[in-house]
């Protein structure tokens, strides 16, 4: 694997068993132990992952909330000092150029953390569009981030700062909290459907604070994951993936984030006529969970039917670690998206029988 990106944590990996492959030009570790193990924890204990490909973009300048409520789908003038909110970034038809988290941190100040294969892309889209007094910096080298997730995420965290964890609320951040010393921004944010933290800090401290915390959640049985249970996890939850459920020819309200598309929102935005315009006329198609009732596992690409019609495509689809059961999302033309809708995906040449199912396959009690 040449010329692949590495994150500072690259060498570590081998210490814990960790498999690597190429994901969007990075060579990061598929798994530790196993995907299935690995998920386990994250759903009952808690997991640690490595996330330091993904990509930091600060935004800075009085025109700041101006600027970005021209760039992003969202309300940007919601967020508060210290919150954190979802978003989308779309090109004029509507079409996903990726989705995003945005951190303000006062109101001159934002941070937005974009996916690891479109940190350039999105860079030359935001500086492309610039407006009035913004300045804009890539902050990705320099910055590494740790996702700490699952139920216990918060006991374990909370051994290493005097910070109180349980008054950072969800979507909500704190900075400048201390772990065992080390200075990083600290957001009870996650993918993977549980409660957890995100962590960022210098890419220079990430390979200690990942053995720290390691350590500190041995008793609990915290073990360190890898990208295939991070996307077995963020699926049962229906959290979308750019790439598969999110794409140029994707917009956000085909893929089912409309709760992060604000059309009421006083800002023009880029896209916004053409979602309005799908909202008004209908949408075509969109994501619907389907779950198999003939022996099979949908994939990513596998085509879906009606009869003899071609109605649409699997985007993500596994056998679910927690429910056992093999299911799948798939972008399919509207009028096939109704509940217990029966469908064929083909798998391997042949049509087998699927039914279309609520979303998301899995939600955590809280």
């Amino acid at each position: 694997m040449t010329n692949l990106k590495r994150t500072p944590l690259f060498d570590v990996y081998k210490e814990y068993g960790g498999k690597t492959i190429d994901f969007g030009g990075w060579e990061l570790p598929v798994q530790f132990t196993s995907i299935k193990e690995e998920h386990e924890a994250v759903r009952n204990r808690a997991g640690l992952f490595d996330v330091s490909h993904m990509g930091e973009i600060e935004v800075k300048g009085v025109d700041s909330l101006k600027y970005l409520q021209k760039m992003l789908t969202n309300d940007i003038a919601k967020i508060k000092d210290g919150g954190a909110q979802y978003t989308a970034m779309c090109y004029e038809n509507g079409g996903t150029v990726d989705d995003l988290l945005v951190y303000k941190i006062a109101d001159d100040h934002y941070l937005l953390v974009v996916n690891a294969s479109n940190i350039e892309k999105d860079y030359a889209w935001l500086e492309t569009h610039l407006d009035g007094d913004v300045s804009l910096v890539n902050l990705s080298e320099q910055t590494a981030q740790l996702a700490l997730q699952g139920p216990l995420a918060e006991k374990v965290l909370q051994k290493l700062t005097s910070t109180d964890l349980s008054k950072i609320g969800f979507f909500k951040f704190q900075q400048e909290v201390s772990i065992n010393g080390k200075k990083a921004l600290v957001s009870r944010t996650g993918y993977t459907g549980e409660d957890g933290f995100e962590i960022y800090c210098d890419s220079q401290d990430a390979t200690k604070l990942w053995k720290e915390i390691l350590a500190a959640g041995e008793e609990e049985g915290v073990i360190p994951c890898g990208l295939g249970a991070r996307d077995t996890l963020r699926f049962e939850a229906n959290l979308a993936l750019y790439g598969q459920e999110l794409s140029p020819e994707i917009s956000p309200l085909e893929a089912g984030i409309g709760f992060a598309v604000k059309l009421n929102k006083e800002a023009d935005f880029l896209g916004k006529a053409a979602l309005l315009h799908q909202k008004e006329t209908g949408l075509s198609r969109k994501i619907a969970g389907i779950e198999m009732i003939d022996r099979g596992i949908p994939r990513h690409g596998y085509p879906v039917y009606k009869g003899e019609k071609l109605i649409g495509e699997v985007t993500t689809g596994t056998q679910s670690p927690t429910l056992k059961k093999n299911v799948g999302l798939a972008l399919l033309a509207s009028e096939f998206t109704a509940l217990d809708t029966e469908v064929e995906v083909e798998i391997r040449g042949k049509r087998l029988k699927a039914k279309v199912v609520p979303t998301p396959f899995y939600k955590r009690a809280k």
